[in-house]
């Protein structure tokens, strides 16, 4: 069963959405200038590893927080998806030593995306 394994919040101020979120959840963040991104490492309630974000420059208005889902094959649920009446938005992109991921929408127009860890990056 898929479950959510990465979440990316868009930002307009990327140092005053960190220090929210720090704030608020006491999450931490590791910056990749070079990617201008910002990973952002959560914990449950019991302090044990939650799931794992980012944080990137919003990059369009209408730019919304994306749930990532892990899947086995993200060829297999790119067909699903427009099989299921949703739509690839944006197709297969390989994250470099992590994995590949591909943006969609569902039948009710929120965004999702779908992600395919790269069985060398573990």
């Amino acid at each position: 069963m898929s479950t959510i394994v990465h979440f990316d919040i868009p930002a307009e101020n990327i140092e005053r959405a960190k220090q929210f979120y720090s704030a608020l959840f006491d999450w931490k963040f590791a910056s990749f200038p070079e990617m201008q991104y910002h990973l952002i490492t959560t914990t449950d309630l019991a302090g044990a590893p939650g799931v794992g974000g980012g944080m990137g420059k919003r990059m369009d208005p209408s730019q919304r927080v994306t749930n990532y889902y892990g899947v086995t094959s993200i060829d297999s649920a790119m067909k699903q998806v427009e099989q299921l009446g949703g739509t690839v938005v944006s197709g297969k992109m390989a994250v470099p030593t992590m994995g590949y991921l591909a943006n969609c929408i569902d039948t009710e127009g929120n965004p999702f995306g779908l992600w395919e860890e790269d069985a060398g990056a573990k």
